[in-house]
């Protein structure tokens, strides 16, 4: 495809010439596709940052990438989501695989490496300018991407171009699909020429409002030509957030409510999350065969956050604690394993880095363990099943929050509000 920057091809050449194939065949060889990964039962998927401090300048250490690499493993973890490459830790994580790899036969990871897109001026003090793309920023990721696909073909599985890069909420940096487009047509000319492995998938992480399942506004001749150029269809999907800015389906009528004990209230919420997350892959699904497209969709992200003190919790949807998030994780994964879809659920840890100024924030708390190492109510009973022996985080054994106490946890949880009627 045309390019309009020379310097790009020129790069790009560059290095695949320097990074090229690996020559551990052995270990190649037994890798297996994305299309023998995806959707598959037995490789879990996950998103993964491994920052414990409150700033990514701290990044993690082979060693701790390695930790907690082992600990995902004993979880049934077999695919891991990452999301930019101008910091260390993508290129690290997949360096802390292969050295994994290699003192341990049985060790199986794969990775789906996210190239981060920006419009113009994004993350500085001028007006981002979403007509235009960061085009210096942009193409070095998709540079490296490019790189650590060849550098490490038995682990990166998928290149995704932009995390939540084309939804319109995402004012800071959002981009028309034009330019995802650009560089998913890209990377399919590398793979076509040889110049990437012909079984590596590309696509694009996104709501799915910016895969047609929400707004018309988002509809237009680009985003059909973005989806008949991925391999396959990325969503995100969170009904948390929702909990506050689209109410209805969380909140619940007073007529139920006072016929019901506060855990099937909570029950009740659960399933309609639940339900409201199905009902959002089904309106991009719908979308997708709308303009004649027929191919797998994958959840790219959803989560829910165990703690919140601002519109998620006790002053907000009261819909942040781990029993609710146990109940969401539960009812996603026996979902996207009937439909024969990858979840990567969001998210592994705990990063206190997500909203440093305030502890906490719900961004904080979206792992299914703490940044100390401490397993939520959602892997109690991985913990009581010894999965974990020998495993810990800076230095602390996996070990349970609440000390396993049960009661101390549903004191925690409190059903949603009751609708205001006028």
């Amino acid at each position: 495809m045309n390019l309009s920057n020379y310097r790009f091809h020129l790069f790009a050449f560059l290095m695949l010439l320097l990074g090229g194939c690996t020559s551990k065949t052995t270990i190649v060889d037994r890798s297996k596709s994305a299309q023998e990964i995806l959707g598959n039962p037995d490789y879990l998927a996950i998103s993964y940052g491994g920052y414990r401090g409150k700033t990514r300048e701290e990044q993690p250490t082979i060693g701790q990438l390695k930790n907690d690499l082992k600990i995902m493993h004993a979880m049934g973890i077999r695919i891991l989501r990452t999301y930019n490459l101008q910091l260390d830790h993508a290129p690290n994580v997949l360096r802390a695989i292969r050295e994994l790899k290699e003192e341990d036969t049985t060790f199986e990871m794969y990775v789906m490496l996210g190239a981060w897109i920006d419009c113009k001026n994004a993350w500085t003090d001028l007006e981002p300018d979403h007509s235009q793309e960061s085009l210096e920023n942009n193409e070095s990721e998709i540079q490296r991407a490019v790189k650590y696909a060849n550098e490490f073909p038995d682990i990166v599985k998928v290149i995704a171009v932009g995390n939540e890069a084309m939804v319109h909420w995402a004012a800071s940096y959002f981009v028309h699909p034009s330019v995802i487009l650009k560089y998913v047509k890209y990377l399919q000319e590398l793979k076509n020429i040889g110049k990437l492995p012909a079984d590596l998938w590309v696509t694009s992480s996104d709501n799915f409002a910016s895969w047609g399942g929400g707004d018309a506004a988002y509809h237009n001749d680009s985003l059909v030509s973005l989806i008949h150029a991925v391999d396959y269809i990325s969503v995100h999907t969170y009904p948390f957030h929702d909990t506050h800015y689209n109410k209805v389906f969380w909140e619940q009528d007073s007529i139920f409510s006072d016929t019901l004990s506060t855990h099937l209230q909570v029950l009740a919420a659960m399933e309609r999350a639940a339900n409201y997350a199905k009902g959002q892959y089904e309106s991009v699904k719908n979308y997708m065969r709308s303009i004649g497209v027929d191919k797998p969709i994958h959840i790219g992200e959803t989560g829910w956050a165990s703690v919140s003190v601002g519109f998620y919790g006790h002053n907000g949807s009261f819909a942040a604690d781990e029993y609710k998030q146990a109940l969401y994780y539960e009812a996603m994964r026996e979902w996207t394993k009937e439909e024969n879809m990858s979840c990567f659920y969001f998210e592994a840890f705990d990063e206190p880095w997500k909203a440093s100024h305030h502890a906490q924030n719900s961004e904080n708390h979206f792992g299914l363990l703490t940044v100390d190492g401490k397993a939520k109510y959602v892997l109690w009973d991985l913990v009581d099943q010894g999965v974990f022996e020998g495993l810990g985080r800076n230095g602390q054994p996996i070990t349970k929050t609440f000390d396993g106490d049960m009661d101390a946890l549903m004191e925690t949880v409190e059903a949603p509000k009751t609708k205001a009627y006028q």
